[in-house]
């Protein structure tokens, strides 16, 4: 009998035809996820799951899937998985870091030079036949991004990506972390530590790379805002509420910083309630951090490995909780 998987979206096709061929598959086909309901009723005899960032894979949801042995996401990001409780179930956890590095620090870039250059506001400008003399010298005044100071939040995967393209901008990069990593790895990658609030003080551009936890949590708040330059540049691609967001309505409405790129947002999506909305000096974006084909593809293939690896009764390539081993061994999920 083959093992039983619930897939809670639609994902990029090498991921689903590298599941189909080993399992029975269950496929929510709609764009709009499963609401908790939906997903228990569907996850009660399934062997595996495949879920979103999206999804809220909760102690209430574990509880429901007796037979669960592995959940994979389609994510490098996990704090929408109860971990703990998988983990105290003997349940397998997969995720997808790494594949999404260069994507992301691709798309950080984006929104510094599109933000600093006033890009969007420049291509609306000439939509709206607005431009009406051919140059003139004060027209859509922008920051330079050559040879400015960007502060990384965060130097993980994606935190060293976005350094090494700073160089080639001859941009001097600092950083903040939880640990300080080693001398011979800053000067490796040519970047300097500070403490976060220097490095609030000293930056041109601020980027936003952690996870989020407890302690990120609105780690950019109204105090931290206020510390930043008035022309500098937030920019958050990692996870909304690291960042206070009425706090950046603030900041950016009264001109505390020059502005802000987003990619994330504490509620998601946002409403048409929110302030951001009326706001010029912020580019929004709909989480497309990782949204190339190549990328998604890829992700789509690691998140699939991860579900087989564990149901053959082998070690998923990227696991969270490798300590679940100690509860159920691999030996005892294996049904492949």
């Amino acid at each position: 009998m083959k093992p039983k998987v619930y897939i809670t979206r639609r994902i990029p096709l090498p991921g689903l035809e590298l599941i189909g061929e080993f399992c029975d598959v269950v496929l929510h086909p709609y764009d709009v996820p499963p609401g908790e309901k939906q997903i228990m009723q569907n996850i009660r005899d399934k062997d595996g799951l495949l879920c979103l960032l999206t999804d809220r894979i909760n102690k209430n949801i574990i509880e429901a899937a007796s037979q669960l042995k592995v959940i994979s996401t389609f994510s490098a990001g996990f704090e929408h998985i109860d971990v703990n409780e998988a983990t105290k179930r003997g349940i397998y956890i997969g995720y997808t870091p790494g594949v999404l590095t260069d994507a992301t620090a691709d798309l950080v870039f984006a929104l510094i030079l599109s933000v600093s250059r006033r890009i969007i506001e420049a291509n609306r400008f000439v939509r709206k036949l607005n431009w009406k003399i051919s140059w003139s010298p004060t027209l859509l005044l922008g920051e330079s991004v050559w040879g400015s100071i960007i502060g990384i939040i965060g130097l993980g995967r994606i935190g060293k990506a976005v350094a090494k393209r700073a160089k080639g901008f001859n941009m001097k990069v600092l950083y903040t972390d939880i640990a300080r990593i080693s001398p011979e790895e800053e000067n490796g990658l040519g970047v300097e530590y500070r403490p976060l609030e220097d490095l609030l003080g000293e930056s041109d551009f601020v980027s936003i790379h952690t996870p989020l936890t407890k302690e990120t949590y609105h780690m950019i708040d109204e105090k931290g805002l206020r510390l930043m330059k008035s022309s500098a540049i937030l920019i958050n691609t990692s996870r909304g509420p690291t960042v206070d967001e009425t706090a950046l309505v603030k900041a950016l409405k009264e001109k505390w910083i020059g502005g802000a790129g987003l990619d994330v947002f504490e509620r998601e999506p946002i409403g048409e309630d929110n302030p951001l909305l009326e706001l010029d000096n912020v580019i929004l974006l709909p989480h497309i951090g990782s949204a190339t084909r190549k990328t998604r593809a890829k992700m789509a293939e690691v998140a699939a490995s991860n579900l087989l690896s564990v149901l053959k009764g082998e070690s998923p390539p990227y696991w969270l909780n490798p300590e679940v081993e100690r509860i159920r061994p691999l030996s005892k999920v294996r049904m492949l």
